[in-house]
């Protein structure tokens, strides 16, 4: 029978104990011979074992207490700064994320305009009457020289046209455009 690492740590308390069949426990003395890691397993868990089992009861040195209490409450106070620094963390990253689902529904709600060029308005007079093609993406005061299919025009309000998904020409709306 050939055993692993993992075999002999799992069987190693009952190794010690005497409590596996003679088969195992002659494969595990073979493993222990041929690998120096188990056998520092095997020694560091009796030495926890008989340290554990001692009886004796230890004699601690004037003012280890208090000594012991100081380094607690300064792991503490540690701890809760190391607590505080990630929260700060994570609302920063919170943020961020914020950011980047704001920009990104607001280039989600710009592609849902007929000109994938189109320019931010601003300033627009919202009843102001506009100019559109049917087949056009963008509105125009009336006079424009820049409508492009002119069979197809229709006037509505400045409003309507944005929430239809015009955009203001860039020549005869470029006081309203933003830069």
């Amino acid at each position: 029978m050939v055993v692993t690492c993992k075999d002999v740590w799992r069987e190693i308390s009952n190794y010690i104990d005497d409590d596996i069949e003679p088969g195992l426990r002659a494969a595990m003395e073979e493993h222990f011979r041929g690998c120096q890691r188990c056998s520092a397993v095997l020694n560091g868990t009796r030495n926890v074992i008989r340290l554990y089992s001692d009886e004796r009861m230890l004699e601690v040195p004037l003012g280890f207490s208090r000594r012991l209490e100081r380094r607690l409450e300064q792991s503490r106070q540690q701890s809760r700064r190391s607590f505080l620094g990630w929260m700060a963390a994570a609302a920063a990253a919170a943020l961020v994320f914020g950011a980047i689902e704001v920009s990104r529904s607001s280039l989600s709600n710009r592609s849902s305009l007929r000109s994938q060029l189109a320019q931010q308005a601003v300033g627009i007079p919202p009843e102001m009457m506009v100019i559109v093609a049917t087949d056009g993406k963008n509105f125009h005061v009336t006079g424009c020289p820049f409508i492009h299919d002119k069979t197809n025009l229709r006037t509505i309000s400045a409003r309507e046209a944005m929430k239809e998904g015009y955009t203001p020409c860039v020549r005869c709306m470029k006081k309203y455009i933003k830069t």
